[in-house]
C-alpha cells in the first residue's frame, strides 16, 4: 500500500487519517512534543498504530511540505483562539462573570488562602 493512501487529502490545509476524523496535525503535534506512537495510538483510539506510524513516516519523507502545513494550522488555531477570546460566545461571558462574582464573594468572606494570598 502507498504512504498516501492512510491519508484524506481535503484541502491543501487539510489532510485527515483515511477513515477518521482526525487531522494529521494531531498525531504530529504529539509525536513532535515527545510522546512515543504507542502513546498517541493509546491516546486516541479511533487510531490504528499503523496509522500513527504511518503519519510520522509520512512526515519523515515529507518534512519540509509537512512543517509547512503545521505552521498554516498553528496560525490558524492561534487566530481562531485570540477571535474566540475577543468575542466569547455568551454563555462563556455569563460563566467568566459568574467564576469572578464567586471568586469575589470568596475573598469578601476570607475565603480560600489561595484567593487572598495575592490581595495581602
Amino acid at each position: 500500500m502507498k504512504l498516501k493512501n492512510y491519508f484524506d487529502f481535503l484541502d491543501t490545509d487539510d489532510i485527515r487519517i483515511k477513515g477518521t476524523r482526525v487531522g494529521i496535525e494531531t498525531v504530529l503535534d504529539d509525536y513532535l512534543n515527545g510522546a512515543s506512537p504507542e502513546e498517541i495510538a493509546a491516546r486516541y483510539r479511533t487510531l490504528t498504530l499503523e496509522q500513527v506510524y504511518a503519519t510520522i513516516t509520512y512526515y519523515l519523507r515529507n518534512q519540509e511540505e509537512v512543517d509547512e502545513y503545521l505552521e498554516g494550522w498553528r496560525a490558524y488555531a492561534e487566530a481562531a483562539w485570540q477571535e474566540q477570546q475577543r468575542n466569547p460566545p455568551e454563555f462563556v461571558r455569563e460563566l467568566r462573570e459568574r467564576i469572578q462574582r464567586q471568586r469575589e464573594a470568596l475573598v469578601a468572606e476570607g475565603g480560600p488562602e489561595y484567593l487572598m494570598a495575592g490581595r495581602r
